[in-house]
């Protein structure tokens, strides 16, 4: 399994299936609640982020050639250390683009992997608590964070 495909597993992991929540902006096509149409999100493939898919009838196979496009590909994962690569790539996922590589940039000056990954994941699980879903999903959040931590660890010790 490559790089990308293990993050994918990884991300999609916790991502997981279908998922219909109406007090969840990221189900409706306007990106907030009662906004637009409540279409959902499967394989982390948000009705906000990708109004225009069928999202109920998404497949991995689709799900994953969008991450490739654009996540993966547009943050610059296979220039990144494997361990950076999972944590910014689920970062994209999860927070945008934009955040994530503003992440990697505060981290580019770390003197190894295993700093810049702790530092990623510092500021990433700062912004996490300060948004106001926190309440509801930081549970959930925070155990994402968690096992992301524990694989990008592994992956360092591999490295």
């Amino acid at each position: 399994m490559d790089i990308f495909e293990h993050a994918f597993a990884t991300t999609v992991g916790v991502e997981g299936g279908y998922t219909r929540n109406a007090v969840d902006p990221g189900d409706w096509t306007g990106g907030a609640v009662n906004v637009g149409d409540l279409k959902g999100t499967k394989y982390g493939i948000s009705a906000a982020s990708y109004p225009m898919l069928d999202i109920a009838s998404l497949t991995l196979d689709q799900a994953q050639a969008v991450y490739k496009r654009d996540y993966w590909d547009r943050i610059g994962a296979d220039a990144l250390g494997s361990a950076l690569a999972l944590l910014a790539f689920d970062a994209a996922v999860n927070n945008g683009v934009g955040r994530a590589r503003q992440w990697l940039l505060l981290v580019q000056n770390q003197p190894d992997l295993r700093a810049a990954c702790i530092e990623f994941t510092a500021q990433r699980t700062l912004f996490m608590a300060s948004l106001p879903g926190w309440r509801n999903f930081g549970l959930g959040w925070a155990r994402r964070l968690a096992n992301l931590a524990y694989e990008a660890a592994a992956m360092v010790v591999g490295e």
